[in-house]
């Protein structure tokens, strides 16, 4: 079976927890992207983090090693730039609750954004801006509950931080949502616009998915109906597998982004089985096949029987006493 990479045109990749935690790239990302893009296929970067600019991120991957244009970059400011204006006429005025991506994304748009009430917004966009002042927030929740075209870039619980997962954008949309008795148009993972968005900038007629989140770079692929591989180098892990229901599980596992770079991963040697409900593994191999056989095992436990197994104490690549 050929390698992930000769399936596929281009890869829709998210960013944090798939090829940086931080500041710094997951270890073997660099080498993995880099062979990838060599051996033609089409990387583009889409991010539901709204508070960079293409620009930014493509200066931090091309540090990192990877090198990058703006142009790679897809993020869900942009995309909640387009959908505001295909409300609005041309040059209409938008009220940021946000930071500098959504800023550049909506003059990309040809519209003006503004923080100041008195400057008679139209609509009201909003995206994660860990810098900006409460007045800001206070101010767009006032024109949403006066019933202006609202667009969230996404509704995203917790946002990644050096200290843990902290607040993201999605709890101020709630607070914002409650005041105003409304709910916004979403425009980030995993609803459709971004997927749209980022493949009506890069191109491609036969795009893979690539995430480490199920909520969003999963749900999203097969909410548009792509095709999905799931890394594990990101915040899921055996506990979130052993629960993940037929209907939302991506196309293919990998341990990280070198499954790009072979066939869809086979158990091979490794022998998973769940055994008084816990799940127990056996063999030896590398990891991708590692994860293929514990994913298979937990999933057909979870088929089944209706109930998700036990991981407890099952570490990557490891097998149980």
């Amino acid at each position: 079976m050929d390698a992930l990479v000769a399936s596929y045109d281009v890869a829709l990749l998210d960013l944090d927890g798939v090829v940086y935690i931080g500041a710094s790239a997951v270890p073997g990302a660099v080498e993995a992207l880099n062979a990838a893009r060599e051996s033609g296929l089409h990387l583009a970067y889409v991010t539901n983090n709204a508070a960079r600019t293409p620009d930014y991120v493509a200066e931090h991957l091309s540090e990192l090693g990877i090198a990058t244009a703006a142009s790679d970059v897809v993020t869900s400011a942009q995309a909640a730039a387009r959908l505001v204006a295909e409300q609005v006429p041309a040059g209409s005025r938008v009220y940021v609750i946000g930071g500098d991506g959504l800023h550049a994304a909506l003059r990309e748009r040809g519209l003006v954004p503004v923080i100041d009430l008195d400057e008679e917004p139209v609509a009201v966009v909003q995206g994660y801006g860990p810098d900006m002042p409460w007045r800001q927030v206070i101010n767009g929740a006032i024109l949403v509950r006066r019933g202006l075209p609202w667009v969230a870039t996404n509704l995203d619980l917790t946002v990644p931080t050096r200290h843990g997962p902290g607040p993201g954008n999605g709890t101020l949309v709630r607070l914002v949502a409650e005041y105003a008795d409304r709910s916004p148009v979403a425009a980030g993972k995993p609803a459709k616009p971004l997927y749209e968005e980022s493949l009506a900038r890069v191109g491609g007629e036969h795009p893979l998915v690539v995430g480490d989140r199920l909520d969003t770079d999963i749900d999203g692929a097969l909410a548009v109906g792509w095709d999905s591989l799931l890394v594990m180098t990101g915040v899921t892990g055996l506990t979130e597998l052993a629960s993940l229901e037929a209907a939302r599980r991506p196309t293919y596992l990998g341990a990280d982004l070198s499954a790009l770079l072979v066939p869809p991963a086979e158990p091979g040697s490794w022998v998973a089985s769940v055994r008084d409900g816990a799940l127990e593994v056996d063999g030896s191999g590398d990891l991708h096949g590692w994860w293929a056989a514990v994913a298979a095992a937990l999933w057909s436990h979870l088929d089944d029987t209706g109930r998700p197994a036990t991981t407890t104490g099952v570490q990557p690549g490891s097998v149980t006493p």
